[in-house]
């Protein structure tokens, strides 16, 4: 059977579904296809025009090399198709953003045809996605005197790729709709449980929020034809969670506009909003796809005649509406006097939704034509030996006089590209940073790869110190899904330069390690910045900022990253740990303290958390920064001493290690230079000449946050709190309540330890806790399942050699294999324990769930409705958020345990401790 016949079946299979024939980005379909056109007698030619011309990716897809040198023929008069004449095959060469196109165009404008060389040169100058051989290719012609390649260059030097464009409307009339009450997270907008089809844009719509929330959108559209449909998270936050550019791209195929005729289900502009603003992950990805993301701030605080806040008999503030945005109503955003209206009545000021960057993203149709743009006009200036014209907004630059720096600040003037020289920049700014270490996982990996493509990148800019692909959103169940997709990825990335989980060769074992327990490890200076593609990306060495897919893909392209310089949040400790306290209390208990102390306002949403936990190991210090991204922080920075530091750098020397040993490292022996970096740095902190990285004594902050360790009686839980009569406090990782609320009688269904909280001390936790049960009551038995996922096969190794291992093994019912992994999901539980491959397993709610309905008690780092656990009629499920021992013993008694009972069970148990540095 041809390609062809096997792509008219598929098609016939997605009508089923509703979805139209999946573009293509095969050149060996394309190349049939091409042939049909050819054949003018063919039957499939009609359909074959149309596919080639409205169904074929862009960028740097096989099919895409395969197109632009098929529209080279045509325009040279080697080919001749009726419906595309060469001014046509020159449009779709416009609308392909670069790659094989930009190499055709250059080979047309630089040719020997003054007619066909002035075409291609005006379609040359709209371009922005070009590269250093591109580049090359223009400067060589211009030295040799070729006046077509000094005009391109004059125009880039003008940026007339940007200055052309339309403006931006001075109004945009949109009409709201209400997609939740409280936080919007990610999952709602494009579920885990449906990654598999992120990159199959049109399949993958059909998963934001309902089918019924659908229609209501589409119902509105039909209503105000002239209306963009604004989806806002009433008393909100509008998308916390997970970094998913799916989550935007699914916004804008529903309420977007389609930003090229010839590329299908590629949409942009799409307008969110939420009472609490904008995720900062997430709106960084509303920036990539040129939208606008709204702080509205309807609803405020109810205050009495005194002026005191009145507060209901939770003791929470009770909130009064300011201005309505019922589902349906019609406004205005006005991009001139930056104010959002009703009719003529003024609501509130979104200068900060349209800044002059951001006005160019809108613009520009999203950020990365602007970043490429940049970079285009500065080589054409520098190429012509002018001074570039002044287009784009000047990067704002802040400097306060006798101020300090922040840990922040620091780093962010240390890897500044392109700014002032010598010039202080603090909080505010607008920085081009250096990026030094880029992840990208699975389930977004197939996205950014897309991403690559369609900005025509094919390999790694040279600047980044090393970039790791993972395997562990996948790695629980290596299903059909898992197995079409996840090779493919590997092999793309690979090519790439990037380091992968899985060696497309096969030649060594797979790895399914965290992610974010990878990049902690490859991150070898606390001076660092890093990307990556998951909110997580939290290190606890240097300053990582979660990503969406398009993002990372940036960063893998051209090294560097963009953004204003956030604000901190200065964190410190007093006191002493309880003895029976674990480390993950205290960082529970810091969210509790901080919402405490500033009467309910979350000070760190949006800023940095620069925390002072000196001295802990990077593993453990990890548990702080990974739940920061649940603090809704834009970021955190773990401030660490300096033998501590070396410690770190040594522990992450040895794993590198053992991914060379295992083979990862590629040709351009990334792995290694890692190593060697590490090895210069501590150099540097033993020999005084750069200690560890601290903030000034004189630095600003927005606020500092002091916690007391002397009242932490218990452990913390993280409730859901899933019954609260206010439907804008579910979910919200806000709630944070003792062990003793429960009680001693709140039944459990399942318990689960793993994730990327988690560390090797916990394992031993579990190991330890087997042990004293043991002893207690001669065995060990489970009245609910437990499920024990290991972060990474280092720390099971090393629970091997310490014995740890095999008591796990003896009390559990199921462990994992490698050589005969799960091929389907588990849908039901027994009540033992499953010892699980190492990855995401539960947390990420992809592949396995617990049961619907079920209370689950997790290490996890999530507990938004859907994720581990789905609802069931008559219940809601819930995940509670908790520490390793109190997971543990909850799984063993089938219920949340009293605080006697825990003291009791974990005496003599090595719990993760912590003690400031003043205590030291």
């Amino acid at each position: 059977m041809s390609l062809y016949q096997e792509y008219l079946n598929e098609i016939e299979e997605r009508k089923g579904q509703g979805l139209h024939p999946k573009p293509i980005d095969g050149a060996e379909l394309l190349s049939e296809i091409i042939n049909q056109i050819k054949d003018v007698n063919n039957e499939y030619r009609e359909d074959s025009v149309k596919f080639f011309i409205y169904n074929t990716l862009p960028g740097t897809t096989s099919a895409a090399g395969v197109k632009a040198k098929f529209l080279k023929e045509i325009i040279l008069g080697e080919a001749t198709v009726a419906e595309i004449t060469p001014a046509y095959a020159f449009e779709l060469l416009s609308h392909m953003k670069g790659g094989p196109s930009i190499e055709v165009l250059l080979d047309l404008a630089l040719g020997n045809d003054e007619a066909i060389a002035k075409q291609a040169a005006e379609v040359l100058k709209t371009q922005v996605f070009l590269y250093d051989a591109d580049t090359a290719r223009l400067g060589d012609a211009f030295k040799a005197g070729n006046a077509i390649a000094k005009d391109i260059l004059e125009s880039y030097a003008k940026a007339e790729f940007f200055t052309e464009l339309p403006a931006v409307a001075e109004e945009i009339k949109v009409v709201t709709y209400i997609a939740a009450e409280g936080d919007i997270s990610t999952d709602l907008l494009s579920p885990g449980n449906q990654a598999h089809s992120r990159s199959d844009r049109e399949l993958h719509g059909q998963c934001m929020i309902t089918p019924a929330a659908q229609a209501e959108i589409k119902a509105l559209q039909a209503q105000h034809p002239d209306a963009s449909v604004m989806l806002i998270a009433e008393k909100g936050t509008m998308g916390v969670g997970s970094s998913r550019m799916s989550g935007v791209n699914n916004v804008a195929l529903w309420t977007g506009k389609q930003a090229s005729p010839y590329v299908p289900f590629v949409n942009i502009a799409p307008i969110v909003a939420g009472t609490n603003g904008i995720s900062p992950i997430f709106l960084t990805t509303v920036d990539v796809t040129g939208g606008i993301g709204i702080d509205l701030k309807n609803w405020k605080k109810q205050v009495d005649a005194n002026g005191d806040v009145v507060r209901n008999e939770a003791g929470d503030p009770v909130l009064e509406e300011v201005y309505s945005v019922a589902t349906g109503t019609v406004l205005t955003i006005n991009t001139k006097t930056q104010k959002l209206y009703n009719g003529d009545q003024e609501l509130i000021d979104i200068s900060r939704s349209l800044t002059p960057q951001k006005m160019e993203f809108i613009k520009a149709g999203g950020s990365y034509a602007i970043v490429f743009g940049k970079k285009i006009q500065t080589f054409a200036a520098q190429t012509l030996g002018i001074e570039a014209p002044t287009v784009f907004a000047p990067s704002k630059e802040i400097s306060n006089d006798g101020q300090g720096l922040t840990a922040v600040e620091k780093i962010f003037n240390n890897n500044a590209v392109g700014s002032t020289p010598g010039k202080v920049l603090h909080a505010g700014s607008d920085v081009r940073v250096k990026v030094n270490i880029v992840g990208s996982q699975d389930t977004t990996g197939l996205m950014t790869s897309q991403e690559l493509e369609a900005m025509a990148a094919t390999v790694i800019a040279p600047t980044v110190d090393g970039a790791y692909q993972s395997g562990c959103h996948t790695a629980s169940v290596w299903d059909k899904k898992a197995q079409a997709n996840i090779p493919k990825l590997m092999k793309f990335m690979n090519d790439f330069g990037v380091i992968t989980a899985r060696d497309p060769k096969g030649e060594y074992h797979a790895m399914t390690d965290v992610i974010h327990k990878v990049l902690n490890d490859i991150t070898i200076d606390e001076w660092a910045i890093i990307i990556g593609g998951d909110s997580h990306t939290r290190m606890s060495k240097g300053v990582a900022f979660g990503a969406d897919s398009g993002t990372v893909a940036l960063a893998l392209a051209t090294g560097e990253a963009s953004m204003p310089i956030p604000e901190s949040v200065k964190v410190t400790f007093k006191g002493e740990m309880k003895q029976h306290m674990d480390f993950r209390d205290v960082v529970h208990a810091t969210q509790a303290q901080m919402l405490k102390q500033f009467d309910g306002e979350n000070v760190f949403q949006g800023r940095i958390i620069e925390v002072h936990i000196g001295t802990l190991l990077a593993d453990q210090a990890f548990t702080f920064t990974d739940w920061t991204a649940e603090m809704k922080a834009k970021a955190s920075i773990c401030i660490s001493q300096d033998d501590t530091l070396i410690q770190s750098l040594e522990i992450a020397k040895s794993r590198i290690q053992i991914m060379i040993e295992k083979g990862m490292d590629n040709k351009n022996q990334v792995l290694q230079g890692l190593i060697n970096k590490a090895n210069k740095r501590i150099e540097e902190i033993k020999s005084g000449a750069k200690p560890a990285l601290t903030p000034d004594v004189n630095a600003k902050y927005y606020a500092e946050v002091v916690i007391d360790l002397d009242i932490i009686e218990e452990p913390m839980i993280a409730d859901p709190d899933v019954n609260n009569a206010d439907v804008s406090k579910r979910y919200t990782h806000d709630t944070i309540r003792d062990l003793t609320y429960y009680g001693g009688d709140k039944h459990v269904d399942l318990g689960f330890v793993g994730s990327c909280m988690v560390h090797k001390d916990d394992l031993k936790i579990v190991s330890q806790m087997l042990r004293n049960v043991e002893k207690a009551n001669g065995k060990v038995e489970f009245k609910a399942p437990l499920v024990v996922a290991a972060p990474t096969y280092n720390i099971i190794d090393e629970l091997k050699a310490e014995g740890d291992w095999e008591m796990l093994q003896k009390y559990s019912g199921f462990e994992f294999s490698d050589l005969l992994p799960k091929s389907t999901a588990r849908t039901e539980y027994e009540n033992i324990m499953y010892l699980e491959r190492p990855g995401c397993n539960l947390c990420m709610g992809n592949q396995e769930k617990a049961a619907k309905g079920d209370t689950v008690m997790a290490t996890s780092t999530r507990l938004f409705q859907g994720r581990v656990v789905e609802d069931r009629d008559g219940k809601k499920g819930e995940s509670l958020l908790a520490s390793t021992p109190v997971v543990v013993l909850s799984a063993i008694l089938g219920r949340i345990p009293s605080i006697e009972e825990y003291k009791t069970a974990v005496e003599g148990i090595n719990l993760t401790k912590f003690k400031p540095i003043s205590m030291n």
